[in-house]
């Protein structure tokens, strides 16, 4: 027989190594969220208990979707990094305007490296490449006709 201590450490290593299969597997933006798919697992956890376990493991938000990932993770599924440009235009995009083969894109303060990383981690086939400052970013489009493509498809994640 274990003592107590020894099983509780035990559950412990399980229920975090169930949180990093987790959010290796899925966008997970909140501890609800996080607490809600450890319940399907088997595991019943606190808000409290997450909050440690989050910190213990030293995940981290990812700037373009705020979904938690370990920290020096790239996003590197290309579906995942679609998701998470998509969420990053609807919440940051206030306007995207072509001119020739750029498109400049208008945020708030603030918001511009986090959608201009979102962008670049997409590999969108429009874009070569983003330069991003506090509230503005300008895409280097691939021609004129990407560039009208990629303005289109922001504004559509936007809801526009």
């Amino acid at each position: 027989m274990y003592p107590e201590s020894a099983l509780r450490e035990l559950m412990k290593a399980r229920r975090q190594a169930v949180i990093l299969e987790l959010v290796d597997r899925e966008a997970l933006h909140s501890q609800d969220h996080l607490r809600r798919r450890l319940h399907r697992r088997g595991f019943d956890a606190t808000q409290a208990t997450i909050s440690r376990d989050i910190k213990e493991l030293g995940l981290v938000k990812r700037a373009g979707d705020g979904a938690y990932q370990r920290p020096g993770v790239d996003t590197t599924n290309p579906q995942t990094a679609r998701t998470a440009l998509e969420r990053a235009t609807a919440e940051f995009l206030r306007r995207a305007e072509r001119v020739q083969q750029l498109v400049v894109i208008r945020t708030g303060v603030g918001q511009a490296q986090p959608l201009a990383l979102a962008i670049d981690r997409a590999q969108l086939t429009e874009a070569v490449g983003t330069i991003a400052g506090d509230d503005t970013i300008l895409v280097i489009a691939r021609d004129g006709r990407s560039a009208a493509a990629l303005v289109r498809r922001l504004e559509a994640y936007a809801g526009r």
